[in-house]
């Protein structure tokens, strides 16, 4: 398997999202095994009892588990699925989500995610936790090499 070499690609490849630049997304941390996306928390992230709406704490949760797999696969990746658990609302003024790799094996790697707020003062408190499937396609077909 080919890794991505650095944040900075890394970075680059986040920067060609559509959907992550209309949240703010960053990629803050990514190295072997191990990424950490953030995003400020903005009120039209907010469902209507003023948490974070569990949909954005999804899209940290994919992005993050698919870049954590980036890290021993490279970036050709794409999601084959994510189970999250939501354990209490996110307030906060910034969303954080760290994964790790569990398992990469030659066609899937299982990653784990935990999704966390952070108030003004830095306390970080856990409000997700998520484990994902990364597909990595077949070069050849593009297509996962299990199916």
């Amino acid at each position: 398997m080919k890794s991505i070499p650095d944040l900075t690609t890394a970075q680059k490849v986040l920067a060609a999202q559509p959907f992550s630049n209309l949240l703010g997304a960053r990629l803050t941390a990514f190295d072997e095994g191990e990424a950490t996306l953030e995003l400020d928390v903005r009120d039209d992230l907010r469902q209507q009892n003023g948490f974070v709406h569990g949909g954005v704490l999804a899209y940290a949760a994919d992005n993050t588990l698919t870049f954590a797999a980036g890290t021993v696969a490279g970036a050709r990746l794409l999601t084959a699925g994510f189970t999250i658990d939501y354990l209490r609302p996110a307030a906060g003024t910034l969303l954080r989500a760290r994964a790790r790799v569990v398992r990469a094996g030659r066609s899937r790697v299982v990653c784990r995610c935990d999704i966390s707020s952070v108030d003004d003062d830095g306390v970080e408190t856990l409000c997700a936790v998520a484990q994902g499937t990364i597909s990595v396609p077949d070069n050849r077909t593009g297509v996962d090499a299990e199916t």
